[in-house]
């Protein structure tokens, strides 16, 4: 079996767009039992928000802070912190081990992710999870309610008998996700929140792509904004329109998002279109429109007007 990778938003389910004043600590960990060469067997990687802070992986045996955070002091005892993702690797591909002895498929390649964390809104705690996917499907859940493992795939009732033979771990995982993990989330805002906090308004362009005979697709481009929370449609004569394929926002690589929404345009209409962007980057929202004058010295120009 091909080991499946599931991704923060992908664990997560549908993208929840974060409101003002509300911040959240997650942590996501991979383990593989047949890693390719030069790949660690496990991986985990913590995040404030959307933004990944600091990295472990099972090569280097070193919590490490990445992003902005590597240049701020104080905010982890990254050697002691270390320690404590070695443990947990051990424990995590243990259970990993136990769930292929389950299956008899100690030669396949598989995966095992688990995803934990908390969040706060307007400096109380309002939320917090715990849960594991094996090669992708759900496989066991922490209920703090109860509290209680929760085993969702047939293997997972063997490890939830494992990890409650003895009551402590289920009252550690409670006590983490209640006590522990608000705390620790707002120990790090004291370092972060700034840059949490901050706005960066989107960079637009807008591009024209026709074969012959065939109605224009108009693609309006938006990068570099954040947060993530970004609105893009067309207008057609001041009219706005139903758009096309995009709409979608996704990761750009550098801490920022991008996102695009297209058009079809039959060959005749020479009515003006605009693409309308709103985002709490940019002090007003713009129009962008594709100016058809200045098409065969450039791909695609870009004019700003204000709304």
């Amino acid at each position: 079996m091909v080991p499946v990778l599931l991704s923060l938003p992908l664990l997560l389910g549908p993208t929840v767009l974060q409101e003002t004043g509300t911040y959240s600590l997650i942590f996501l960990y991979t383990g593989l039992s047949r890693p390719s060469k030069g790949s660690p067997r496990f991986q985990a990687t913590a995040f404030l928000n959307d933004q990944a802070f600091f990295h472990y992986n099972s090569n280097s045996g070193k919590a490490e802070p990445v992003g902005a955070w590597s240049q701020v002091e104080g905010m982890e005892d990254w050697e002691k912190e270390s320690h404590l993702q070695r443990a947990r690797e051990e424990i995590f591909l243990m259970t990993l081990k136990d769930i292929m002895d389950y299956y008899k498929d100690s030669a396949g390649s598989h995966t095992f992710q688990g995803m934990f964390g908390c969040e706060i809104s307007n400096n109380r705690s309002s939320g917090a999870f715990w849960r594991y996917a094996y090669d992708g499907e759900d496989f066991i859940e922490f209920n703090r309610e109860i509290p209680a493992w929760i085993p969702l795939d047939p293997a997972a009732s063997n490890t939830k008998l494992k990890w409650e033979e003895e009551k402590v771990y289920t009252q550690r995982a409670k006590a983490y996700l209640e006590e522990e993990c608000p705390a620790m989330l707002k120990r790090y805002l004291n370092y972060s929140r700034s840059h949490l906090d901050r706005k960066a308004p989107p960079t637009v362009t807008i591009t024209s792509h026709a074969a012959p005979g065939r109605k224009r697709i108009f693609r309006c481009l938006a990068y570099d904004f954040y947060p993530q929370r970004i609105s893009l449609r067309w207008n057609r004569a001041s009219k706005m329109m139903a758009s096309g394929p995009g709409q979608g926002v996704f990761p750009n690589g550098n801490g920022t998002y991008l996102s695009w929404v297209e058009v079809e345009v039959p060959p005749q209409d020479r009515d003006p279109y605009f693409c309308h962007i709103e985002h709490n980057g940019a002090s007003q929202s713009l129009s962008v429109q594709w100016d058809e004058t200045k098409r065969a010295k450039a791909e695609s120009q870009v004019v700003a007007l204000p709304q």
